[in-house]
């Protein structure tokens, strides 16, 4: 899987991951069907940063959340 590719496919990939990797344990906020293709080079530069960094701290994993809502598509 080649990651650099925006395919839906893969900005799916990253979101479960991120979901993942952050203990999330509301899922919902992280459905893939809500963030848009669009933002994908900034959704996977905040995917390689968590891979990098590894384990976070909670102020680091709250600011991570925080940036991907506000990477959602915003519904009315």
């Amino acid at each position: 899987m080649n990651l650099n590719e925006p395919t839906q496919e893969n900005l799916a990939f990253i979101i479960d991951e991120m979901a993942t990797m952050l203990q999330v344990v509301n899922r919902s906020i992280m459905d893939p069907e809500d963030y848009d293709l669009e933002k994908y080079d900034e959704l996977k530069s905040l995917y390689d940063m968590l891979k990098q960094k590894g384990q976070l701290s909670v102020a680091e994993t709250q600011a991570f959340v925080q940036e991907l809502a506000d990477n959602r598509i915003q519904k009315n």
